[in-house]
């Protein structure tokens, strides 16, 4: 709903006119009322590339905006995207946003990246909180659940270690994320109730639309569905995707094909990409990284202004002659992780 002001609008600290124009959605049974749009905070590290004051500036002026959730993780900048929140959020009202991170994804090395284990996710949120500044978090969420060796650890380790971390006032939510949305299912499934969340990434944009095959099972279970990343990690944007992006060859250089149609017609391709996905009903926030304000004013102006002709008409062209078929890079960054454990 749009028009009204939100449980997180601080009068003095907002700008009022923007916080009526962007739309708020209920989170599942949080209770929360979270911005359509929600703030990424995988961008705000070197691995896009990012100047550390115009990345705090631009997470104050989408505080300021009316998005109102921000979504981080350890894994993002091995703690360095909470480090630039915490430093972001230093004079920012508390009550004037909810902020998300993560547990289980930690290290570049990937022998030492994933720790499903109830010790370490209890040191992850302690420091989390201390990088972020915080006394608590809304959402805790378990990150990545795909590259576990099984299901067992995280429901017998890592999930009742956050439920305690809720009872101690350290979060209040729980939440889980993962590529693959199967196991997001079987996760979910095998712990009925004891979820809030869910977060997919990359699954409702203009080259894959499997989500839509789970929203009636996530409704069921009443979760806050949150989907991420409507730019496919950086491969439906004019830039293109970045070295480390895990799609195929042929898939990385459809998205380029697309990025040149685009930028021959001065339209950018992000922001046809988040209208496209965020026209999908069923969700409670679109999560998008950003780091410069730029991209700030991109994807608030798809959100409240919506495509020029012009971009309608390249969205049109892409769909029928670039971006034909539905694709996803599913495996291709288990298949490797699994491979170099093994040759270590």
């Amino acid at each position: 709903m749009s028009g009204t002001l939100p449980a997180t609008y601080v009068k003095g600290f907002h700008d009022e006119e923007k916080v009526r124009r962007m739309e708020y959605r209920k989170l599942g049974k949080t209770g929360l009322e979270v911005s359509k749009i929600s703030f990424g905070g995988g961008a705000l590290c070197a691995n896009y590339g990012f100047d550390l004051e115009e990345g705090i500036k631009t997470v104050q002026d989408a505080l300021k905006s009316g998005i109102n959730y921000i979504d981080t993780a350890p894994w993002y900048g091995q703690g360095r995207s909470e480090e630039v929140l915490g430093q972001a959020l230093k004079d920012v009202p508390r009550e004037s946003y909810y902020i998300a991170t993560k547990v289980a994804r930690y290290e570049l090395d990937p022998n030492k990246m994933f720790d499903f284990s109830a010790k370490k996710t209890r040191e992850s949120v302690e420091k989390s909180l201390k990088l972020l500044g915080l006394q608590y978090v809304d959402v805790i969420q378990i990150h990545d659940i795909e590259f576990a060796e099984n299901l067992d650890i995280v429901l017998n380790e890592t999930l009742p270690t956050l439920e305690a971390l809720v009872k101690e006032g350290k979060a209040k939510y729980i939440g889980v994320s993962a590529y693959p949305i199967s196991v997001l299912k079987e996760c979910l499934s095998r712990a009925p109730g004891r979820f809030d969340t869910v977060l997919t990434y990359c699954r409702y944009t203009l080259t894959d639309d499997t989500l839509l095959e789970y929203l009636d099972f996530f409704k069921s279970q009443n979760l806050g569905v949150i989907s991420a990343a409507a730019h496919g990690l950086g491969l439906l944007t004019n830039a293109g995707p970045p070295p480390w992006h895990p799609a195929t060859d042929e898939q990385k250089a459809l998205g380029r094909k697309a990025a040149a149609v685009c930028l021959q017609r001065g339209v950018e391709l992000g922001k046809l990409a988040l209208y496209y996905s965020m026209k999908l009903g069923e969700v409670s926030t679109f999560l998008t990284g950003m780091q410069t304000r730029q991209l700030l004013q991109i994807n608030l102006a798809a959100f409240e202004q919506g495509l020029t002709e012009k971009e309608q008409e390249v969205l049109l062209y892409l769909s029928k002659n670039v971006l034909t078929k539905s694709f996803n890079w599913e495996g291709i960054e288990l298949e490797r992780y699994w491979a170099a454990i093994k040759n270590k």
